[in-house]
């Protein structure tokens, strides 16, 4: 589906940089070598899964006129490496990795409920007065002719099970398979608990939801999973709110794909499914 090329593993040592403020920017020692470097990690630390002691794979960042009289991140950090039980677990963690994925699907036929559309674009801004002002992943036609607008969320994190951190700090899951892990989202930074993760993401599936009640388009969601350790998704349950506008949306009849994706650490992205079970 996929090839990242010039792939390097490396360990992230501190995020921020200590040379670049932002959260966005690490400092990374790669493999067999003593001297750290600046890498870009689009989505902040990952929830751990790009943040201090984690083990990840950055490719070089093409250089621009702009970098030449100023410090600037070399490297993109695109893939994390879990170890687990001996085993490695290839997660892809770079958000833009998960449209770029669903393009690839698009045009080789891989999306059972998407096949043979006959046009597409990327990013279409959609505004209805009072009702919908949001940029879609993926708008087209499909194949019978009926239009489609379809929003792309990127699924870095699974465990087995989907409960807070704190729940899940004593407890044991040696006893479960690997591939067992239940995929979610949304998790991350919230200022209270009672936030929602991603205003922006629940935006999206509201405006799907109402374009869904009052027209004929297909409205549909895919979930990428950039892992393969997993046997079913959800909406977090951190998130209550995203939780809910997640099933009216499936009762309002917008379209849900769960699309499983299994990453080497050679760079290349392989399509497993795109019916991962949804634990309802």
């Amino acid at each position: 589906m996929l090839q990242i090329d010039n792939l390097i593993e490396g360990t992230v040592i501190k995020r921020p940089s200590k040379y670049i403020k932002t959260p966005y920017v690490a400092d990374i020692i790669p493999f067999n070598s003593e001297t750290s470097i600046l890498g870009h990690t689009a989505s902040l630390g990952c929830c751990g899964l790009a943040d201090v002691g984690a083990t990840i794979l950055m490719a070089p960042v093409p250089k621009t006129k702009k970098h030449d009289d100023k410090l600037h991140c070399e490297y993109r950090v695109y893939l994390s490496v879990i170890k687990e039980r001996n085993n490695e677990i290839v997660v892809g963690i770079h958000p833009k990795l998960a449209e770029e994925l669903v393009e690839s699907a698009i045009k080789n036929n891989l999306l059972n409920i998407l096949q043979n559309v006959q046009t597409y674009k990327r990013e279409t801004t959609i505004y209805v007065e009072g009702k919908v002002d949001s940029r879609f992943d993926f708008t087209g036609i499909d194949s019978n002719g009926i239009p489609f607008i379809m929003e792309v969320k990127n699924v870095p994190l699974a465990d087995y099970e989907d409960i807070t951190a704190k729940d899940r700090k004593n407890k044991c899951y040696d006893s479960r398979s690997l591939d067992s892990k239940v995929a979610y989202f949304p998790d991350g930074y919230r200022k209270k608990s009672t936030d929602t993760v991603s205003p922006r993401a629940l935006k999206h599936i509201k405006e799907l939801t109402l374009i869904k009640s009052e027209s004929k388009t297909r409205c549909i969601m895919c979930y990428v999973i950039q892992r393969t350790d997993v046997s079913s998704f959800q909406p977090s349950i951190i998130d209550t709110e995203y939780r809910e506008a997640f099933f009216k949306s499936m009762d309002a009849g917008v379209e849900i794909i769960t699309l499983v994706v299994n990453w080497t650490k050679e760079g290349k992205a392989y399509f497993v499914k795109d019916n991962l079970k949804i634990n309802m």
